[in-house]
This record gives C-alpha cells, structure tokens and sequence, in this order.
C-alpha cells in the first residue's frame, strides 16, 4: 500500500511539475504575449457596495470595451496576488484547473480573437483569430452573447484536481468556477459594466469553435448595460 501512495505521489508531482512548466513556457513566450494593464487594487466601489448593486444583466450597449477594464475583469477572475502564485480565486490544493478565455469582439487595442489569459505576467496569448461571438452565440442559444464586447470562458482542466483528490476533485472545480464568476460579478460591477453567467449551451460545439483542449464550463459575456 505504501509503494502505491508513493507511486501516486511520484505521479501527481510530475503532472503538476509539467504544468508549471507549461505556465513558465506561456509566461516567458516574449513577442507572442501581449501585456495587459496593470490590474488595481483599491477603487471607488465597496465589496458590500458591488454586492448591493450585483445583477444579471443581458443588454449591452454598441460600445468597445476599455483594454484596462478586461485587464482588471482577468485580474478579478484568475490574477495571482501572492509571490508564491495564489490567486483571486480559491483552488483546492492551489491546483488551478480553470483556464480564461476572453472571445473578443470590440474592445480597445486588441483585433477580434480568441485570446488565453495568462496569470503568470498578467497578459494575454492570441489563441485564435476571428471575431467568433456570433457563432458562439448560436452554440450557447443566447443572443446576447453577440452584442456583447467580449465574452469570458471559464474552462476546466480537470484533470490538475482530480490526479490529486480523484472523482471528489469534480466537486472542487465546479466550486472554483463559483468563485470566479462571482469575482468577475462583483468586479464588472465596481467597473460599472454588466455580466451574466451562462451554463446552457453545447459544450463539443463551443469546445471545437474555440480550439480549446479544456472543458468550458461557463460563459460570461461583459459590457456596458443600457440605462
């Protein structure tokens, strides 16, 4: 039995040691990563101020989304905010299995892509090309999601948790994606936008329109609401 939890042990360091080399590959990657702008942490708008005010909003305005404000949208979602890598939000056993794509279609200095958030450096990865928010509305059934600037896409790598915790690992990163979506809740308030977490739409069909190996779990489409 011994040999076997030493086995397991053996086993999870290397997949997690992979990761983090993967991590430093992204976050070393020069000319391929575009630099965001430095996320805040202090503002104008109370914790319990963006709770009292926090609601689904599914109209947004014709209107580009400011760099700094996905900036500090990615920040809220997935940043590290300790020199030892932990991040806005909680993970079990600092696994990190989520991933955070941002499907752009009109927000300032960046062409309409597909773009990978990467902590590491605070910066982003062009993934794929195209402004992809109608066809990904039609996936997810929801037609705002194509008027929306930009939308976020909360992703799984199970797999990070589950070699660690096995099938109780689920239950973990569902509560993650808990934790980030309201993080991008609260933070697209205080930023004065909208946002609404979408869970109904096909998980293959927006797995393959996106080229992501991850599961997406969530969708967040962000923008300025009508008054």
């Amino acid at each position: 039995m011994g040999s076997v939890r030493l086995l397991v042990g053996l086993v999870v360091a290397m997949v997690l040691a992979g990761c983090h080399a993967q991590e430093a590959t992204d976050s070393g990657g020069g000319a391929s990563l575009i630099p965001l702008p430095a996320a805040r942490q202090t503002g104008p708008v109370s914790v319990e101020e963006a709770l009292a005010q926090r609601r689904s909003i599914r109209s947004y305005q014709a209107r580009s989304l400011r760099l700094e404000d996905l900036a500090q949208l990615l920040w809220a979602a997935q940043g590290i905010t300790a020199a030892w890598g932990g991040r806005t939000a909680p993970s079990a056993g600092a696994t990190y299995p989520l991933e955070i794509y941002a499907v752009v279609g009109q927000v300032e200095g960046l062409s309409p892509a597909v773009y990978r958030y990467i902590p590491q450096g605070h910066a982003l990865k062009l993934h794929r090309t195209g402004d992809l928010r109608a066809p990904l509305s039609q996936a997810a059934w929801q037609p705002w999601i194509r008027t929306a600037p930009v939308t976020l896409v909360i992703a799984a790598d199970y797999l990070r948790t589950t070699l660690r915790y096995g099938e109780r690992g689920i239950r973990y990163v569902h509560m993650e994606v808990g934790h980030v979506g309201q993080n991008v809740y609260l933070q697209a308030t205080a930023l004065g936008l909208g946002t609404v977490i979408v869970g109904a739409f096909w998980d293959l069909e927006v797995q393959d329109l996106l080229g992501i190996p991850e599961d997406p779990l969530a969708l967040m489409p962000v923008g300025y609401p009508y008054e």
